[in-house]
């Protein structure tokens, strides 16, 4: 099972992490892959001041918005 971990730090959630961790979420459900990702939160990934900290297993990514969170996650898992 691949993990998703996205971050619900502080700076993070700020930034838009729920947004992304709800997002995340929708598109599992639409493409019938809850059974195969685990989508999960993290309190803090130490890169606060790099942008929204998720990571696809040990695998970090830094996104400069939702939206861009949203493309990444979208080609890394969906595709």
């Amino acid at each position: 099972m691949t993990t998703v971990t996205v971050c619900v730090g502080s700076s993070c959630h700020i930034k838009g992490s729920r947004q992304i961790i709800m997002r995340f979420n929708e598109l599992l459900k639409e493409h019938g892959l809850e059974d195969r990702i685990e989508l999960q939160g993290s309190f803090c990934m130490e890169r606060c001041g790099e942008g929204l900290n998720w990571q696809i297993d040990d695998e970090p990514f830094t996104s400069k918005s939702v939206e861009e969170a949203i493309q990444t996650f979208s080609a890394k898992v969906l595709d």
